[in-house]
C-alpha cells in the first residue's frame, strides 16, 4: 500500500510566476511562492503542521477562555488545547480531512461539513477556494448553515509569512527585526498572562504599526482593532516588507475586523518559524463569550470572507 502525505493529498496550483500548494488536512496553505521565494513558511506534508501555518481558522480564530460559551440560551464546553492557559484554541477546522470539490491548473476547492460536536453541534459547511491570478492568490472562505437554528460564527487565517531568512530557534528575532509591518488600526486589545482578552487601548509605543515601522524591539502575539484606511471596497491590508526588498500585502475584505500580529518570541525553539504570523480575522479572541463582531448565521444562511496576497520588490 502506497501512503500518502500525513497531511493527505497535496493540492499544487500554478499560474505565471506564482505557485501554491494546499494540503488535504484542514484545507491548509502549506506554500505559497513568488518568483521562486518563499512567501509563507513552507511546512513538511509528512509531519504536523508545527506552528498552525496556513490554518483555516473555524468556526472561530485565536482562543475562547476556558473553552465555554453560551449561545441562543444555551450553554457550550469545547475541548481545551491550551492547558497552561486553559483555552480552546484555532477552532475545528484544522483537524479534518476537507473533501475536494474542484481542482485546476490555477485552482483548487475544498470543503467541510462540520460533524455533530459536542462543543459545536452546529451543522455548517465551509467552502475554501484558493484560486492564483497574474498578481497573486486570491482565498475565498463561505460558510453555509445547513441548520434548522442559529450558528455563531467568526473566522480567520494563519499565514507565517517569510522574512526571507531559513534560522531557527532565538536566531529568527535578528531576522525579524529589521522587517517592516503595517497594520492599519487605531486599537490594540490587551490581554492577561493567559492571552485573553481583557479590554482594548488606543495604539501607542510598540503596538502602534500605522506608519510601517520595523520589528526592532515588538515581540508580539497581540490583536488590534478598529481598522482605518479601508479602500472603497471596504477592504484593509497589511503590508510586511523584508530587507530583500520583497514586500507582501495581506488583504482583507470588509468582513476583517482585527489583525492578530506574531512574532514567535515566546514561541519554543523547535516550532518557531523564520518569519511573521499574519493573520486577517472577523473577530478577535473571545467573540464566542462576548459577542463582539461575531456573526449569527440564521438557518440558510452564507458568509463569506475574502482574502489576498500580492507580491513586489521595493
Amino acid at each position: 500500500m502506497v501512503l500518502k502525505p500525513r497531511t493527505g493529498n497535496q493540492y499544487s496550483i500554478r499560474k505565471g510566476e506564482w505557485s501554491a500548494v494546499v494540503t488535504e488536512l484542514g484545507a491548509s496553505l502549506r506554500e505559497l511562492k513568488w518568483q521562486g521565494e518563499d512567501i509563507i513558511v513552507p511546512f513538511d506534508p509528512n509531519k504536523v503542521i508545527p506552528c498552525c501555518n496556513g490554518w483555516v481558522l473555524a468556526p472561530y480564530p485565536n482562543r475562547v477562555t476556558d473553552g465555554q460559551y453560551t449561545f441562543d440560551g444555551e450553554d457550550y464546553q469545547m475541548p481545551i488545547d491550551e492547558f497552561d492557559r486553559s483555552a480552546s484554541l484555532h477552532g475545528y477546522a484544522y483537524r479534518y480531512m476537507w473533501q475536494l470539490e474542484d481542482l485546476g491548473e490555477s485552482h483548487v476547492m475544498l470543503s467541510w461539513r462540520s460533524p455533530d460536536l459536542a462543543g459545536y453541534p452546529f451543522d455548517i459547511t465551509v467552502t475554501a477556494t484558493y484560486a492564483l491570478e497574474e498578481d497573486g492568490l486570491n482565498e475565498t472562505f463561505t460558510v453555509h448553515n445547513n441548520d434548522s437554528v442559529k450558528a455563531p460564527w467568526a473566522f480567520g487565517i494563519h499565514p507565517w509569512l517569510a522574512n526571507g531568512k531559513r534560522s531557527v530557534g532565538a536566531d529568527i528575532t535578528p531576522d525579524n527585526e529589521p522587517c517592516r509591518l503595517t497594520i492599519p488600526c487605531d486599537t490594540h486589545v490587551t490581554v492577561d498572562e493567559h492571552l485573553l482578552p481583557t479590554g482594548e487601548e488606543p495604539v501607542s509605543g510598540i503596538y502602534d504599526l500605522r506608519d510601517n515601522p520595523t520589528l526592532e524591539g515588538r515581540g508580539f502575539d497581540d490583536a488590534w482593532t478598529d481598522i482605518v484606511d479601508r479602500d472603497a471596497d471596504g477592504g484593509t491590508s497589511a503590508v510586511f516588507t523584508r530587507p530583500d526588498g520583497i514586500r507582501v500585502t495581506l488583504t482583507g475584505d470588509k468582513t476583517i475586523n482585527s489583525w492578530q500580529v506574531c512574532t514567535g518570541n515566546e514561541i519554543g525553539a523547535k516550532v518557531r518559524q523564520p518569519g511573521v504570523a499574519v493573520e486577517p480575522m472577523t473577530a478577535y479572541a473571545d467573540a464566542f463569550r462576548t459577542g463582539k463582531d461575531l456573526v449569527v448565521l440564521e438557518p440558510g444562511d452564507d458568509y463569506t470572507t475574502r482574502v489576498t496576497f500580492r507580491a513586489d520588490r521595493v
